[in-house]
């Protein structure tokens, strides 16, 4: 694990001149995270497509979408996007909100970087008025689902992940943005 307590770590908006940093290192958290259960062919066919430079400047500075980048000591340390827009229909509210993305690099996986970058995402979606917010979430994910639990997600349903030529299912989650305890 990384040295450092949640108290060193900061969170800030993503900017442009962001785009290379993150894109190198959302392309290394994938691939920690997928690789070792998935066919090499299909992990480059994807990442090829969903990393790079200009695709993560592209996400950055589409208006729909936020990237959080968390920092420990200026170091990149996780990172998560948030996407506006209609939920899919087993979400069961079309205002909701979508954790599109939400990754901790491997080494600082257990020292509360998730958890800091999940409620920041909380704390978003409720300054934009959102009631409920989703992800998707890759079904042999046994760690991330068991997070996502943790915070109250709940399973609403699937949808197909395309992983290079592999159709691969994803479990969709949702939970209320302000919960009742």
């Amino acid at each position: 694990m990384l040295s450092g307590s949640v108290h060193s770590l900061t969170i800030r908006v993503a900017t442009a001149a962001d785009a290379s940093a993150l894109a190198s290192f959302a392309s290394q958290c994938f691939d920690d995270t997928f690789a070792r259960d998935n066919d090499p062919r299909d992990m480059t066919a994807y990442m090829d497509t969903a990393f790079g430079e200009n695709v993560q400047r592209a996400e950055i500075t589409e208006p729909h979408q936020l990237v959080l980048l968390a920092e420990r000591e200026g170091a990149l340390v996780g990172y998560a996007m948030l996407r506006d827009g209609p939920g899919p229909d087993v979400v069961g509210d079309r205002d909701s909100i979508e954790l599109a993305r939400l990754y901790v690099m491997k080494d600082a996986i257990g020292g509360g970087v998730g958890a800091a970058l999940m409620q920041r995402c909380l704390d978003e979606a409720m300054s934009r008025g959102r009631r409920t917010m989703w992800l998707g979430v890759w079904e042999h994910n046994q760690r991330a689902l068991a997070f996502y639990r943790r915070w109250q997600f709940t399973d609403v349903g699937s949808h197909v992940f395309v992983l290079g030529r592999d159709r691969q299912i994803d479990r969709l989650m949702s939970r209320l943005v302000e919960p009742s305890y």
